[in-house]
């Protein structure tokens, strides 16, 4: 197995101790009630008074502060406390921020990760195994009925919806930038597909990018209306085509372009499938593929991450698929997709690492 020099460190030897190893199972027993217990107490503005503090405060200068009871913050000072958020100082009986406390107030990472948890999978986690055991998102089911949360992205609830595509558009948002030079410049793309584009976001990158490109975005017909409406009136827009198509059909092909395409590109996307569905959707971008034309995949492959914690939250990920996307995919490991490359006829020609926030772009060609 691949597992990048962190990871090797971390998952392949048990460090802890016995007392450390009970207190981390406790830990997870109580799980629940610490991410709600943390989220409070930032959304309380309990950690932004202390952050803003100079010495720390009192409890009753707490009270004061936020307004709230006694009893509401005595019960989440010393539920910081065991998780770790915050520090007490037993003479002065003043509270201080910890390290722990600092990154949950101030890591935008850490706060989108905590609303997509609450507002998108905290119901739907509850039905976690039941979904693994029938392969399907038996989490979803309190949103709506549908078969994956793809079909009802435009029907959730606008905060649910605001969390889901904060977080997505968080992480490969980050990689963009970097995303961009190895598309354009290093490859010299000027013709692309956009496959799963969703809002049209990358899509729009491309076109102020490169002023001679031109993008197709592949998806469910409801996400190309939704596409268009979103880049509507923007600069480049007119060099935007939208294409409708259920890429779980194995039989919706992707359109042939007669003078030739460049690359077809596919970001945080493929996670969004099973790795037969994966194989399906790679057979039918290799029929629009000439030995010119580079398929590019980006995603945030557990294997190659560069620091464990993000292979932790990645992992985590995985199991928000199970439970509430679509019951059958996850975020995958390389061997994964080389081998799902493989069974289409590609071959993986090189990958980048370590773009934005953990990021990797495979760049595949057709196999000779």
């Amino acid at each position: 197995m691949h597992l990048s020099p962190a990871l090797r460190k971390a998952y392949t030897q048990d460090t802890l101790s016995a007392l450390e190893a009970q207190r981390l199972a406790q830990f997870i027993a109580w799980g629940p009630v610490v991410f709600q217990a943390s989220r409070a107490i930032v959304r309380l503005g309990i950690l932004s008074c202390l952050s803003d503090s100079k010495d720390g405060l009192t409890r009753e200068e707490i009270v004061q502060q936020t307004g709230l009871s006694d009893y509401a913050v005595r019960c989440l000072l010393e539920a910081s406390l065991s998780i770790g958020t915050i520090l007490a100082d037993p003479v002065s009986e003043r509270y201080t921020l910890s390290k722990t406390g600092w990154f949950l107030l101030n890591d935008r990472s850490t706060r989108v990760n905590l609303d997509f948890n609450h507002d998108v999978n905290y119901e739907g986690w509850f039905h976690l195994e039941q979904s693994l055991l029938n392969g399907s998102p038996e989490g979803l089911k309190h949103f709506g009925d549908w078969s994956t949360i793809y079909e009802g992205l435009s029907s959730l609830p606008p905060q649910v919806q605001q969390s889901w595509f904060g977080f997505d558009h968080f992480y490969s948002d980050s990689a963009f930038p970097e995303a961009l030079h190895i598309v354009f410049d290093e490859h010299h793309v000027r013709s692309l597909y956009d496959v799963g584009g969703n809002t049209g976001k990358w899509a729009l990158r491309c076109v102020n990018y490169c002023p001679s490109a031109e993008v197709t975005v592949l998806d469910l017909p409801q996400q190309i209306t939704l596409m268009q409406q979103t880049i509507s009136h923007q600069p480049g827009a007119e060099r935007i085509q939208g294409y409708a198509i259920n890429l779980l059909d194995a039989h919706a092909v992707f359109p042939l372009r007669k003078d030739g395409l460049d690359a077809i590109w596919m970001s945080q996307f493929l996670d969004c499938f099973s790795m037969d569905e994966i194989v399906t959707i790679l057979l039918r971008a290799r029929q629009a593929m000439h030995q010119h034309t580079r398929l590019f995949i980006m995603e945030t492959l557990w294997d190659r991450q560069k620091y464990e914690t993000a292979a932790f939250c990645l992992t985590m990920t995985s199991l928000y698929f199970t439970a509430l996307a679509n019951g059958n995919s996850k975020i995958y490991h390389t061997e994964d997709m080389q081998y799902c490359l493989e069974k289409a006829g590609l071959e993986i020609e090189r990958i980048y690492d370590h773009l934005g926030l953990g990021h990797s772009i495979i760049v595949c060609k057709v196999s000779n």
